[in-house]
């Protein structure tokens, strides 16, 4: 199993860039597909972006596609969610996880998909 830590979150304005990281710990890191959720308040966890094993694949939510870039540094056991252009409907909770099944040379943005989970970071951004 692969402990995820997420750090990064703030309150910014509008325009702005945050960069989220999720640290893992744990010797499999490498071998898992990754994803970045979010759950805003009274809505449902949706996918944002995916990462394939070895970074080499990515995929986005429409909501976020040429705004925010999900990257990986399996060196450092660390997942990235580079987000530039912040909107106030991006402020949400922001959760890594890691995929079900390990070699996943596609990303997934189905949540069913990933059944390890850090404990979120908050993004705020206001107008």
């Amino acid at each position: 199993q692969v402990q995820l830590v997420e750090s990064g979150g703030g309150l910014v304005q509008a325009g702005y860039s945050l960069r989220l990281s999720c640290a893992a710990s744990g010797r499999a890191f490498s071998i898992y597909g990754m994803g970045w959720f979010r759950q805003a308040p009274g809505k449902e966890r949706e996918f944002v972006a995916g990462i394939s094993w070895t970074g080499r694949s990515t995929l986005y939510a429409d909501s976020v596609k040429g705004r925010f870039t999900i990257s990986r540094d399996n060196a450092k056991n660390t997942l990235y969610l580079q987000m530039n252009s912040l909107k106030p409907d991006d402020t949400a909770v922001y959760y890594c996880a890691s995929t079900r099944r390990t070699y996943s040379g596609s990303p997934s943005d189905r949540r069913e998909e990933y059944d390890n989970w850090g404990q979120g970071t908050q993004v705020t951004v206001s107008s």
